[in-house]
């Protein structure tokens, strides 16, 4: 291994060799020709993308485009060998390495980047397209993706997902702590966007706590997809990562496997989160599911969910505000009533006879599964008016802000809005005055970006 400081960069990079071990042992030969595939089609700049975002694990810029541009002559190879596989760094982050040596959490995650990838190539590659176009189909593939990934166990119920901004207060970082620190007492495990911010804090607390109570081999899972990942890196303390194909997948992905749902402050994404499990939860066929949904935080924060719960009251209705929990200011009866909700849950699930690892019995349609490409078309075609049933517009709801994320954050939304300017979105007028009114204090509190000035991507047309 070298390391070595660009002349125009006082950045220093490392080139190195690395073999994976523990889960990454074997690739085909065709999986490590489509890694190696520069081309249009290929999957080497995406590898590429993904490995600089795991190698800057902890970053706190949520600019996709940052650390390309402060790493430029980085590049990774996957290289098939006759007793397994080399990794070949050129030019990546000396952050990732401790005294000539890779950290190993970075390694970890560095192999799940590779070993997720690869398997997409394969098992969801366009010859496998008819099989995506099911809802069966896509939860079969969410299931692949997840099994490959060995994050599945026949243990008991006990994984929280945690939901939140990337970009959120100091006190309100400091409560997600607290919230996971209880949970971690409780023997309870934690699954987020991988993330900083509302992401890392439940991890954080819960890892305290977990080693207060001795308790063996924690689960701190990460779930996010190609086109977010270089945008929020994986905090530290995931110890399970997985690379979802897209949101719709990333979104399934965690209320299948979770048994129950915090939500912390947040922005747009998490808005985005909290309407794709309403708009499931309102379907007949969920109706009687029990799934623990809690929304929490700081005393600061309760103006912040008043907003939300409004918001959701006038465009979903109170069915809709019937199936979540609002708890502010107190760490400890969040953890209660998710420990006595996720016994619920198991009780169901043997009721039921279903899995404790993977939620089958949840009813997700083809229309919350298929991908959503956020185009100015597609975002000024968005049904928003009142009159329609509650899971439909919830459905258009997330997509809307689905979009704004991409606007935000992802590489190729950010494109299309300084090609084409901002997404429109029309709809009903009252519904348009309060989504603007929400869109408008996220701005104000800073939920949309990190650093520096946001300017929005969107319009809402009112």
């Amino acid at each position: 291994m070298t390391i070595a400081t660009r002349p125009e960069a006082t950045l220093p990079t490392v080139d190195a060799r690395i073999y994976p071990r523990g889960g990454l042992d074997i690739l085909s030969r065709e999986e490590v020709a489509r890694l190696k595939d520069a081309s249009s089609g290929g999957l080497h700049d995406l590898l590429r993308r993904c490995a600089l975002a795991v190698l800057t694990s902890g970053s706190a810029n949520d600019d996709p485009r940052a650390a390309q541009e402060m790493y430029p002559d980085f590049d990774i190879q996957v290289l098939q060998q006759d007793r397994g596989l080399r990794i070949d760094l050129k030019g990546a982050p000396a952050m990732a390495f401790v005294d000539g040596e890779i950290i190993r959490g970075v390694a970890e995650l560095l192999f799940a980047t590779v070993r997720d990838l690869a398997y997409m190539a394969i098992e969801l590659g366009p010859e496998y397209a008819a099989d995506l176009d099911s809802s069966a189909g896509i939860t079969n593939a969410v299931f692949g993706l997840l099994r490959n990934a060995r994050l599945l166990h026949p243990s008991e119920p006990n994984l929280v997902v945690c939901w939140g901004g990337h970009s959120i207060s100091r006190v309100e970082y400091e409560y997600t702590k607290l919230v996971g620190y209880e949970l971690g007492l409780r023997g309870l495990d934690i699954c987020t966007g991988c993330g900083p911010g509302a992401m890392k804090g439940p991890m954080k607390g819960a890892n305290i706590a977990h080693a207060k109570q001795r308790q063996r081999r924690p689960r701190y899972i990460g779930i996010t997809e190609p086109g977010i990942i270089a945008a929020e890196s994986p905090n530290p303390i995931v110890n399970q990562l997985v690379i979802m194909p897209d949101i719709e997948k990333r979104l399934e992905a965690f209320v299948r496997i979770g048994h129950g749902i915090i939500v912390f402050p947040g922005g747009v994404g998490t808005a985005e989160e909290i309407l794709y499990l309403l708009g499931l939860l309102l379907r007949e066929e969920n109706a009687a599911l029990p799934f623990p949904l809690i929304l929490t935080g700081p005393v600061s924060s309760a103006p912040y969910f008043e907003q939300i719960d409004r918001f959701i009251r006038l465009t979903l209705g109170d069915a809709a505000a019937s199936r979540y929990e609002i708890i502010v200011g107190d760490p400890q009866a969040v953890a209660r009533a998710m420990a006595a909700g996720v016994k619920r849950v198991r009780e169901a699930r043997i009721q039921n006879k279903d899995s404790f690892y993977f939620n089958w019995g949840l009813d997700i349609p083809l229309p919350f599964q298929q991908p959503f490409v956020p185009t100015h078309e597609a975002m000024a075609g968005l049904d928003l008016h009142h009159g329609r049933k509650p899971h439909e517009l919830a459905a258009d709801l997330r997509r809307a802000f689905s979009g704004i994320v991409a606007g935000n954050v992802k590489e190729d939304g950010m494109r299309r809005v300084e090609q084409y300017g901002p997404f429109q979105i029309h709809g009903a007028e009252d519904m348009m005055r309060a989504l603007d009114d929400l869109l408008r204090a996220f701005v104000e509190q800073r939920r949309m970006k990190i650093s520096g000035e946001y300017r929005p991507c969107y319009e809402v047309v009112t």
